[in-house]
């Protein structure tokens, strides 16, 4: 089935519980570039729209170009609308709910991931997987729930961030979902860590948090 009932959308699409019956429905966690277009940004009316844009080949997520109006932008993912030369970061609010911040097009050229899972292949190779569905093949040292910057471009890992005490993280999931703050301390034992935002000091599971610097 290619479409959602409005009343089952994510609670993280920032769209109207009313409306029409049903919407696209999204291919992984992330929005759909449909949902972008026609009710975030709102410079397309329609479905058809935004599939002739993609025709056009004017639109790219993450230095890669669209070929299906389903197609999801992931957390911190960059939307590029090649004839306005505009630049869009996707990111969650305050509120957990996805938004849009416009950025440069140096800033268009990197992106931020989490890393979800280390494969160890052969000749001591190791896979990384990352939140936003990407992988790499690298020898830098990390750990799982670290982050790593990507060039988009050049098509590798720039940097790595590690998740340690005193590092800035976003919540990317839970009731906490969209805050920011430094963590406090680490709770191995029970996989989560202490989060000071400028108002309160929350528990949160390691897998809820993305460190976003260092």
């Amino acid at each position: 089935m290619s479409h959602l009932k409005r009343h089952a959308v994510p609670k993280e699409w920032p769209i109207a519980r009313k409306g029409t019956t049903f919407v696209v429905k999204n291919t992984s966690k992330g929005v759909p570039i449909l949902i972008v277009l026609r009710d975030m940004l709102k410079i397309t009316q329609n479905r058809r729209e935004v599939k002739k844009a993609i025709h056009m080949k004017h639109l790219m997520i993450s230095n890669k170009l669209v070929n299906d109006e389903k197609k999801c932008l992931e957390l911190f993912d960059i939307l590029t609308i090649i004839p306005s030369k505009k630049n869009y970061r996707i990111i969650l609010s305050e509120k957990g709910k996805y938004d849009l911040e416009e950025i440069s097009e140096k800033d268009a050229k990197i992106k931020i991931a989490k890393i979800i899972e280390k494969k160890s292949l052969k000749n001591k190779k190791i896979q990384l997987n990352l939140g936003d569905g990407r992988n790499y093949i690298s020898d830098i040292k990390c750990e799982v729930n670290d982050s790593v910057i990507i060039d988009l471009e050049k098509k590798k890992i720039s940097k790595h961030i590690p998740l340690k005490e005193k590092s800035p993280v976003l919540v990317i999931g839970g009731k906490h979902a969209g805050l920011k703050g430094t963590i406090e301390k680490i709770i191995p034992e029970l996989k989560m860590a202490e989060v000071k935002t400028k108002e309160d000091k929350f528990n949160v599971l390691i897998k809820q948090l993305m460190v976003i610097g260092k």
